[in-house]
């Protein structure tokens, strides 16, 4: 059969994405020496706490010999606060601590260990007590005070001083006639809620708010009565959870929702059983026939979302029918008037009231307050502006720049990256030249919109949310080019690069793929148990591949507890896991420093699993690390093999991607992003291709209706080069650039784009087509194939003349299946374990009309490598699993002693074999 199938070869690399021209890409026999003897350069990493002013010099030296026994060479040094009454006498910044500094980075030095600094004192971010109010994260408050007009007005700004950051003073034309009427709402526990609300029947209701200092989360519904009966005007969630400043620099912001004009004496709320309680809740409602922008905290960045897991389309609004409704007052963005000119020195306005009323607004940056946590108090101070580039320099100058000038450079040559946790630290949605810099990115004048920030609307409430898109757009760009961009700049002034989580459990501003593009590598993050890591390293993996990273970290095995609880063997299979997602470089959590040498089993905290030497397995910790250092090397080794590229869309913040319509069994994917479609991408042989060897044959387009007319260009010219994509056509552009023109090239490119099934070469799907259905007409066969109902996860890599397949059993009972490889038809396959190095030859096989087909078994938890190379060795035995043999009984009585001073039993224990 073998021979017969070997004339298909040629048309078979078609269709075989492993078939791949990768730059550079290494040989089988390459990576089978590097797998026997793995190079030094694939580190294993540890985040390194020194908690709570609890640090010896001493210890510090004993550590860093420790991990490197134990086979770490990379650790990440983080000044920690763990509160409490657990402080130490070594404060940050004294000269002990200097010392211990110093003893750190130089033993480092002499073991060959580099060593990463958190780029200020706790995780996150990027703060400290050097960080000045005008240079921290700010955001645009407004004091407003109604005036009427005609009259001439000295009018003194409230708080001028010199240290005040205002920005403007405008004013604006004001509703005179707004009817407004509130109602208190409560909640006792889980029970559902009732609320009556009569009003003048002659007056138009336009909005509805929420407004509560409790904790608040569950479905609502509200209703207005038409003749008889009970109708729904809206559907929605009021989400009020989370009072950190970290998830919105505005804590008690309402829920705001826009309504369709409506006229009735009697509403209704409806609230259901709480998705959960604390107690019972009170709040105020009311109806407002004012219009107000939908969602208007979220859209300026005020409020954003409560946990720590965002969805995909966590912020976004679809735009309602009503929004260009003619009737009821709004803002002309022409009436708008800037009344800065018209200030004096002392904060003086004089202004000559026109007839109508008016509002003032004095528009002023102010400080969000959020610190770096968690630091110890001399360590804490404001984050810095994280739109600035300027402010990130002088941050970087005061802590690292601080440890440059210090130490010195020979005994500081292991110190090499700046290290930047996952973001936790809430938005911003100013900086101090945010009117030019948008001006310059939108070409138009963002004044006369800034009442839109504080839910006031401009033009219409189209209009005013595109406004407001675009501003949560220029923040995200902000932060991945200044915050992260600039960090890694100034770094590399000094020799040091970046590593980043390229997402954010608290309050991310950013867009997750373009956050992480812009930072030397980046990392995804998972615990040993629960949610956390079901989307981050997805979301690191998507950014290394599709930016060209050849590392791609994972923050690994971390917990919350119970201490000294976990292990290697529970936590293997959790890590296999994350592998096949594209991780490949492992980083520890955690090690907490030991400064004490008479207190056992050691400093530990509530966060992180004890990878420290004081842990009865650590002196073992080589075999897991042997492990993981062969897994991370063959993982990095070739191209990642994916065949659908899934777009993210543009919309901002964005901490994960949408895998919809989801992939059959057996097919990989990557996000993408805008910016390495417009800047990376190319068409070749059908496949779309970036500059570092990634290719990917299907591109699908969100479910969603916007999109810009530059993104959506160059999409069409990638699939008229020959490219398949999946979609449907956008019909607007989500920002006010170029409104309302702009709307008719969109829906003119996206028309043309989906009239036909072919768009120049390319291939076009529309969105309702089974996902599975467009795969097969495009010669697509799965990657990996086994019995369904089997527990195993793959990933596949290609390099120059071979595959790379790492497959996981995540079940803990053994398992034996046929699997089937998308390879060509000329390669032979070998088994090779990543836990003791050993490869062997798989002999029995069957080529196929779609690959190779070999029976497999994996023990419980076991996770192996099945690599396909050229010209195979034949045996004679034609099994891949052959009996074993018994070489030696051991029938003897075996002994067993523990370590001293370990609180283990006192006398030897036996058991028989």
């Amino acid at each position: 059969m073998r021979q017969n199938l070997i004339v298909f070869a040629g048309i078979l690399i078609f269709i075989l994405s492993g078939c791949s021209n990768v730059p550079h890409a290494p040989s089988v026999a390459s990576l089978e020496q590097g797998f026997k003897n793995v190079p030094d350069s694939i580190r294993i990493g540890c985040y390194w706490y020194w908690l709570s002013d609890n640090i010896s010099k001493e210890g510090v030296v004993k550590d860093l010999y420790a991990m490197k026994k134990a086979g770490i060479t990379r650790a990440y040094i983080g000044n920690i606060d763990i509160g409490g009454n657990s402080y130490g006498d070594t404060k940050i910044f004294t000269s002990e601590w200097w010392e211990a500094v110093h003893a750190a980075l130089k033993t480092a030095t002499e073991l060959d260990i580099e060593i990463g600094m958190f780029n200020s004192p706790g995780w996150s971010q990027s703060g400290g007590p050097w960080v000045k109010p005008e240079q921290s994260m700010r955001y645009l408050a407004s004091t407003d005070m109604p005036v009427k007009g005609p009259q001439s007005l000295s009018y003194a700004v409230p708080g001028y001083s010199d240290t005040m950051q205002l920005v403007r003073v405008i004013a604006y034309p004001a509703q005179a006639d707004v009817y407004e009427k509130e109602w208190k709402v409560q909640q006792k526990g889980y029970e559902p809620v009732v609320l009556d609300m009569h009003v003048d029947k002659t007056q138009p209701i336009r909005s509805f708010t929420f407004t509560t200092y409790n904790y608040v989360w569950t479905k609502a519904e509200l209703q207005a009565k038409v003749g008889d009966a009970y109708e729904t005007i809206r559907k929605f969630e009021i989400d009020r959870t989370n009072r950190m400043q970290s998830v919105g620099f505005d804590p008690n912001a309402p829920v705001v929702l826009s309504l369709p004009v409506t006229r009735s004496g009697d509403y209704r709320l409806l609230l259901d059983k709480p998705f959960n309680s604390y107690g019972d809740t009170e709040a105020i409602v009311s109806l407002s026939s004012a219009r107000m922008i939908e969602r208007y905290p979220e859209q300026s960045l005020a409020k954003m979302y409560q946990r720590p897991d965002p969805k995909w389309d966590s912020y976004m609004w679809p735009n309602q029918n009503w929004y260009n409704d003619l009737e009821g007052f709004v803002i002309s963005q022409d009436q708008v008037l800037d009344l800065t000119g018209s200030l004096s020195a002392d904060g003086t306005l004089t202004w000559n009231v026109p007839e109508g009323d008016w509002t003032i607004s004095c528009l002023e940056m102010k400080t969000t307050g959020v610190t770096n946590t968690p630091a110890t108090p001399e360590a804490t101070g404001l984050e810095v502006d994280k739109m600035s580039k300027q402010h990130v320099a002088t941050h970087f100058d005061a802590y690292l720049g601080e440890i440059l000038r210090r130490i010195p450079e020979a005994d500081r040559k292991s110190l090499k990256i700046a290290v930047q946790d996952s973001y936790e630290t809430g938005s911003q949605n100013w900086t101090d030249d945010m009117l030019e810099r948008f001006k310059k990115v939108y070409g138009y004048d963002p004044l006369p919109y800034l009442p839109t920030l504080h839910g006031r609307v401009v033009d219409n409430e189209d209009v005013s949310s595109r406004f407001l898109w675009d501003l949560r757009r220029l923040v995200a760009d902000a932060v991945a080019y200044d915050y992260v961009g600039g960090l890694r700049d100034i770094c590399h002034q000094h020799g040091l690069t970046t590593w980043l989580e390229n997402y954010g459990h608290w309050g991310f501003p950013g867009e997750f793929l373009q956050y992480g593009g812009q930072s030397d590598e980046v990392s995804g993050e998972f615990w040993s148990f629960g949610d956390l890591g079901l989307i981050e390293n997805r979301c690191a993996a998507s950014c290394g591949h599709i930016y060209g990273k050849k590392r791609i970290w994972a923050e690994s095995c971390t917990s919350g507890g119970p201490n000294f609880t976990h292990y290697p063997a529970d936590m293997k299979a959790r890590m296999d896991r994350f592998f096949t997602e594209g991780i490949n470089a492992t980083l520890l959590h955690l090690y907490i420093h030991q400064p004490y040498e008479d207190r056992n089993p050691g400093m530990s905290a509530w966060f992180g699993n004890d990878f420290q030497r004081k842990n009865t397995w650590f002196s073992q910790m080589d075999i897991f690390t042997d492990y993981m250092r062969r897994t991370n090397y063959l993982l990095q080794q070739g191209s990642y093999v994916a065949d659908v590229a899934y777009f993210i869309g543009e919309d901002a913040p964005k901490m994960t991607g949408l895998a919809e319509p989801e992939l059959s069994k057996g097919y990989s994917f990557d996000y993408i992003n805008a910016e390495v479609l417009l800047t990376r991408a190319m068409v070749k042989d059908g496949y779309l291709t970036l500059p570092d060897g990634m290719k990917y044959r299907l591109l699908v387009l969100p479910n969603q209706k916007s999109m810009r007319p530059e993104v959506l260009k160059k999409i069409c010219e990638l699939v008229h080069a020959g490219l398949a994509v999946y979609g449907e056509s956008p019909v607007y552009s989500p920002s006010l650039a170029g409104y309302p023109d702009i709307d008719k090239q969109v829906q003119r490119m996206g028309r043309e784009l989906f009239e036909a099934d072919t768009y120049g070469a390319g291939s076009v799907f529309h969105r309702g087509v089974d996902l599975q259905e467009v795969l097969d007409k495009l010669n697509i066969h799965q990657d990996f194939v086994c019995q369904a109902d089997e527990p195993i996860l793959f990933i596949h890599r290609t390099v120059s003349d071979g595959e790379v397949y790492f497959l996981s059993n995540q079940g803990d009972k053994k398992i034996s299946f046929d699997g089937e490889f998308r390879v060509s038809s000329d390669l032979y396959p070998e088994i090779w374990n990543p836990v003791t190095a050993d490869i062997r030859c798989l002999p029995k096989f069957e080529c196929t009309g779609n690959g190779i087909s070999l029976p497999l078994e994996l023990e419980g938890n076991e996770s192996v490598f099945i690599i396909f190379r050229k010209d195979g060795k034949t045996m004679k035995i034609k099994s891949n699993y052959p009996a074993k043999e018994t070489v030696c009984k051991v029938e003897t009585l075996w002994e067993v002693t523990f370590e001293a001073g370990k609180r283990a039993p006192r006398n030897r224990s036996y058991c028989r074999n």
